[in-house]
């Protein structure tokens, strides 16, 4: 699926700023993709972009409006289908990750007919994909794997991107998670989709392409994780990817959401999906690790960071702290 940009961020009635998380990603990640924000009564989060009416912003030029809050009770309320239902009259489509889909709203699903406007909701695939293939494909592939789930592999990924682009060099970030999607604006949420097409979904959104060219492939679960293991072993498979990147939350104690799952040791994750990896890539290879060092001091973190380096001989680096180049440097 491909959203037209620029957006308008709807935030809605956001509790708290954390609520907002995926509007911040998008601001944050792509702030070109973005003309401004939209908040209802009661608000509590800002993402620090120009409060917009629908009018205001259809005249600045955008074309879709992203619901990038999570929805209270998993229900939508009155306040936002009548403001939903405003944008789509007002020629703008529809895209939000929510797990209730905004087109089985019926007033919704008329308005968007009556207009000719769009509605994506970008956590269930409206597309069907073939099953993988393992054939070689040609341009170079990255996947950031983790220890867990939820422990920054999109940051990294994004992070990735972005510092390859700032060198000049050729390189896309392919987005497999509802806010991934958002973000970029294209991609395919891999835990919707049916796990024999799985690894057949990322061949198609991460195909072949210019032998210098780089697809950062965003990463999801863990092998190590109970419930996700299955995602993470059909993106591992159709990504085919030539680099993976270790991804790790040093202050965790457990699996998130499973307290009687110890975390992997950094050797056995990379160990298991080298192992995974190399049925369709055996050339595949670790090029650095990645650590969300958010809940360390400074001086904590750095030592913590060498400390790792040394450990694993790989460069060792968190994309807010210390940024990526040291990875991307080492990508032939």
């Amino acid at each position: 699926m491909k959203l037209k940009k620029p957006y308008l961020l709807f935030l809605g009635d956001a509790g708290d700023q954390l609520a907002a998380k995926t509007a911040q990603g998008i601001r944050d990640w792509r702030p070109d993709n973005c003309v401004g924000q939209l908040r209802l009564e009661g608000c509590n989060a800002d993402i620090g972009l120009k409060d917009m009416t629908i009018d205001e912003a259809r005249e600045a030029g955008a074309r879709t409006l992203v619901a990038g809050v999570a929805n209270r009770g998993g229900l939508i309320s009155k306040a936002w289908a009548a403001k939903l239902h405003e944008a789509l009259e007002g020629g703008l489509d529809l895209a939000a990750g929510l797990h209730n889909r905004l087109i089985d709203v019926p007033e919704l699903r008329e308005a968007a007919e009556n207009f000719g406007r769009n509605i994506f909701d970008v956590r269930h695939p409206a597309e069907t994909f073939p099953v993988g293939s393992g054939e070689k494909r040609a341009g170079k592939r990255l996947l950031p794997v983790g220890t867990d789930c939820s422990c920054g592999k999109m940051y990294t990924a994004l992070a990735i991107e972005r510092e390859m682009l700032k060198q000049g060099r050729k390189a896309t970030f392919r987005a497999t998670g509802q806010t991934g999607i958002l973000i970029t604006g294209e991609g395919v949420s891999v835990d919707a989709v049916v796990a024999d097409f799985i690894s057949g979904a990322i061949e198609v959104i991460a195909p072949a392409n210019e032998p210098d060219h780089w697809d950062i492939v965003e990463g999801q679960g863990s092998l190590f994780h109970a419930s996700y293991a299955g995602v993470s072993t059909g993106l591992l498979h159709g990504a085919q990817a030539d680099a993976l990147v270790l991804c790790h939350e040093p202050t965790r104690t457990h699996m998130r959401g499973l307290p009687h799952y110890p975390l992997p040791e950094l050797e056995d994750c990379m160990e298991a999906n080298l192992k995974v990896a190399s049925l369709t890539n055996p050339k595949v290879r670790f090029v650095g690790a990645s650590f969300d060092t958010s809940r360390l001091e400074e001086d904590e973190a750095l030592a913590f960071l060498e400390e790792m380096h040394k450990r694993l001989g790989l460069p060792a680096v968190d994309p807010v702290r210390t940024g990526v180049a040291a990875i991307v440097n080492d990508l032939a």
